[in-house]
């Protein structure tokens, strides 16, 4: 059974649950944030249902040595490296097996992040209220090192919003952001791709290409103080 036929339905029905809940009606100042690569076309149909201005936020995993698929960690722009102790002590990694992942993953963040941003604006962060969005989570290892990185720059608050997550993941989330929502959390995970029936790559041009068609509201955000809904 999949509840998603690609990441922009999920991000379609992500923005009609999010435009229900009373904080959004509510808050000024929201704007979206994508994890690249997949979640950016999932934050994309959120900021374009919502009106909300839309930008990314680049964080890389970090995959155990000889286990790729299996995050250790993450590391966020900022210098923010979030570690999952248990993954470590369980596969016997050795902190410059670490170092040497943690590096290659950096000059990979670097690249993806001037790849994108072409030269435009970032969205302003401080003081307003962010959703980060993904197109799922698993461990929440990368979420994690998200929200740690964004809490640097002040924002008035964080929410983390994807269409589907383990439940004991979104939980150990709200330690760490003021809101989690998740539109479907399967008792038996397996794994985000499981969920949808299209869950192909996403390209940096596509990236670009939804940041891109975004950037009028991007100059709006820029120019405005705050953002009413």
């Amino acid at each position: 059974m999949t509840y998603f036929k690609n990441r922009r339905h999920a991000g379609q029905l992500l923005a009609q649950k999010l435009a229900s809940l009373q904080l959004i009606k509510d808050q000024a100042g929201i704007s979206v944030l994508g994890l690249p690569r997949g979640g950016v076309p999932v934050a994309y149909e959120v900021a374009d249902k919502l009106g909300m201005p839309l930008d990314i936020f680049t964080v890389r995993k970090l995959g155990a040595p000889g286990h790729e698929e299996c995050a250790m960690g993450a590391i966020a722009s900022g210098g923010i490296k979030v570690l999952n102790q248990d993954v470590i002590d369980s596969l016997n990694i050795t902190e410059a097996d670490i170092a040497g992942v943690a590096a290659r993953e950096s000059r990979e963040l670097t690249r993806r992040e001037a790849a994108y941003r072409a030269g435009k604006p970032k969205v302003k962060v401080q003081g307003r209220y962010i959703i980060l969005v993904d197109d799922g989570l698993a461990t929440g290892a990368t979420m994690r090192a998200a929200i740690r990185a964004l809490r640097q720059e002040k924002p008035s608050g964080i929410m983390v919003a994807v269409p589907v997550a383990p439940a004991a993941t979104c939980t150990e989330l709200l330690a760490e952001a003021d809101d989690v929502i998740c539109l479907h959390t399967p008792e038996s995970f397996y794994g985000v791709g499981m969920w949808y029936d299209d869950f192909g790559q996403t390209s940096d041009d596509e990236v670009r290409e939804l940041l891109q068609l975004a950037s009028p509201k991007i100059i709006e955000n820029q120019a405005l103080p705050t953002a009413e809904l």
